[in-house]
């Protein structure tokens, strides 16, 4: 990732956007697209909503899904740990 930020031109919802990040424009494109589509899966199921109460849902989603992966990941370096300790302990038996 640079630290050079980049303007981004964005349709989400059927809205302009412009976002300023430091990431690729393939990776904001990513973002852009996954966002519409969540929205729109989102109108899709509640048609009553309105925009602002969508795009809350939205984020919602968006910060529960990242939490799940953060829960995960820990788990995996836990993992990664347990078994670098016991491929220590092997190579130790090894040695003796």
């Amino acid at each position: 990732m640079s630290d050079k930020k980049i303007r981004y031109k964005a349709k989400i919802a059927g809205k302009n956007y412009t976002i300023i990040g430091a990431r690729s424009q393939k990776h904001l494109q990513l973002v852009e697209q996954t966002v519409d589509e969540q929205l729109r899966q989102i109108e899709a199921l509640t048609s009553g909503l309105d925009p602002e109460r969508r795009a809350v849902l939205a984020a919602v989603n968006a910060v529960s899904d990242q939490i799940e992966m953060q829960i995960n990941m820990q788990k995996m370096e836990k993992e990664i740990e347990e078994l670098k300790q016991k491929l220590r302990e092997s190579n130790m038996e090894h040695v003796d």
